[in-house]
C-alpha cells in the first residue's frame, strides 16, 4: 500500500491543507454483489492536525456529485470551490481548531479515486466492466484509508445525501470505529420514489447514442446529452416547487418569447446547472452512483433495519430539511425514531440542498452533536 499520508509531524512539505492525495490500495476489494475490484486508488483531502492520540479525525462524505474538495478555491484536481466551505473550518461546526478533517472522493467516483473511467488492469479504461459497487462497498473501500492514517476510530463520521447513506453504513458496518455520526438528508433505505429517480437519470444517460454501453472512453465524443437530461432530473429535485415558482415563474430567458423560439427562464436555469455538471463529471460514475444509492438498505441481510441500527453504538445525530422533497423529512423523522433521539430540523426554501446552503443553521447542530 504507497500513499502520501500527512500524519507524521504536519504536512508533506509544500502542501497546503486540502491538497489533494492519494492512497493505493494493492485489493482485492471483495464486493457485496459478487465482483472484485483487484486493487484501486483513493482520492482524498485533508485539514486540520491529526492529535498525537489520533482521537479527533472526522470523516466527512460528500454527495452524488460531489468530490474530497470540501474547503478551498478551485484547482487542479478539484474543478469547483469547495462544496461545503461554511460549515468545515477554523471556528465553524466542524472545527478544523479541534478535529482533523479527512474527506475522500468515493469508489466509482471520476475525481480522483477509481471509476469506470480509470484504468483497469490491462490499462484500458473499465467503461462497462466496471462492477456493481454498494453503499457498503463504499464504505468497506475507506477503511483502508482510516487504517493508513492511523485512525482506529473516527471522533465523527458526518454526510449528507449519498453521504449520509455512507455515514450511517459506516456507524452499522464498523460500530467500535465510530464514535458519533451524522446523517443528514438521507434514509435508512432508498425508497421506491428515489429509486425511480435515479432508474429515470440512469435511462437518460443509457439512452444517448454516444453511451456505447459504457465504452465510451476512446472516442471523441460521449453521452452529454444524455447526462445533461440526467442532470437537469436531479437538479430540480433538489429545489421545491414553491422555490423556482417564485424565482422563475414563466418569466422569459433574455426576454425572448418562449413560445417563440425563447426559453422559459427555470429552463434556462436547468442547462446552466447541467453545463456546470459536464464541465467536470464522467457519465460512467453518474450511472455507477446512481446504482449504488439505489441498493442503499440498511437492513438488508442484517434482519431488517432495527436490527441493523441496533447495531450502532456511535452517539446519532439525524438531521432533515423541512421542503426536502428528494428525502422528506419523515424518512430522517423514522430514523431518528429508530435511534430514540430527537430529529434536527434544518428550515429552507431550498429543499434538499438544504444541507448545503444553509450553514449558520447546520453549523449549529453540528456545534451540538460534536461536542464532548
Amino acid at each position: 500500500m504507497t500513499a502520501v499520508l500527512p500524519v507524521s509531524g504536519a504536512w508533506r512539505e509544500g502542501d497546503p491543507a486540502g491538497e489533494r492525495r492519494f492512497l493505493d490500495v494493492p485489493g482485492p476489494l471483495e464486493l457485496e454483489l459478487g465482483g472484485v475490484l483487484p486493487g484501486y486508488t483513493l482520492a482524498y483531502e485533508t485539514w486540520g492536525t491529526l492529535s498525537s492520540a489520533r482521537d479527533n479525525a472526522v470523516l466527512v462524505l460528500h454527495a452524488l456529485s460531489g468530490d474530497s474538495h470540501v474547503v478551498g478555491p478551485a484547482g487542479p484536481g478539484h474543478p469547483t470551490a469547495g462544496w461545503w466551505a461554511g460549515v468545515v473550518g477554523p471556528g465553524l461546526g466542524i472545527d478544523t481548531d479541534r478535529f482533523f478533517v479527512v474527506c475522500a472522493n468515493v469508489i466509482g467516483g471520476c475525481q480522483g479515486s477509481t471509476g469506470p473511467s480509470s484504468a483497469a488492469p490491462d490499462g484500458l479504461a473499465w467503461g462497462s466492466r466496471w462492477p456493481a459497487t454498494t453503499i457498503r462497498d463504499q464504505v468497506a473501500a475507506e477503511v483502508p484509508l482510516a487504517d493508513a492514517l492511523g485512525i482506529d476510530a473516527w471522533a465523527a463520521v458526518v454526510g449528507g445525501s449519498m453521504g449520509g447513506m455512507r455515514a450511517l453504513e459506516w456507524a452499522v458496518s464498523y460500530p467500535s470505529r465510530v464514535a458519533r455520526v451524522v446523517v443528514l438528508a438521507a434514509a435508512a433505505e432508498a425508497s421506491a420514489d428515489q429509486v425511480g429517480l435515479c432508474r429515470i437519470q440512469i435511462d437518460a444517460v443509457r439512452a444517448d447514442p454516444h453511451w456505447h454501453g459504457g465504452d465510451y472512453y476512446h472516442r471523441e465524443q460521449g453521452p452529454d446529452a444524455g447526462l445533461g437530461i440526467a442532470r437537469r432530473i436531479a437538479h430540480l429535485s433538489y429545489r421545491t416547487a414553491e422555490e423556482v415558482d417564485v424565482r422563475f415563474g414563466r418569466s422569459a430567458q433574455d426576454g425572448r418569447d418562449p413560445l417563440r423560439g425563447g426559453l422559459f427562464a427555470v429552463e434556462s436555469y436547468l442547462e446552466h446547472a447541467a453545463e456546470g455538471l459536464l464541465a467536470r463529471f464522467d457519465a460512467g460514475s453518474y450511472v455507477a452512483l446512481n446504482q449504488a444509492m439505489n441498493s442503499h438498505e440498511i437492513g438488508r441481510g442484517r434482519g431488517g433495519t432495527a436490527a441493523a441500527l441496533a447495531r450502532v453504538t456511535a452517539r446519532p445525530t439525524v438531521v432533515g430539511v423541512d421542503t426536502d422533497r428528494l428525502y422528506p423529512l419523515r424518512q430522517q423523522a423514522a430514523l431518528a425514531g429508530a435511534f430514540g433521539v430527537s430529529l434536527d430540523v434544518v428550515r429552507s426554501e431550498r429543499g434538499h440542498d438544504g444541507f448545503l446552503v444553509e450553514p449558520d443553521q447546520v453549523n449549529a447542530v453540528l456545534a451540538r452533536a460534536l461536542r464532548d
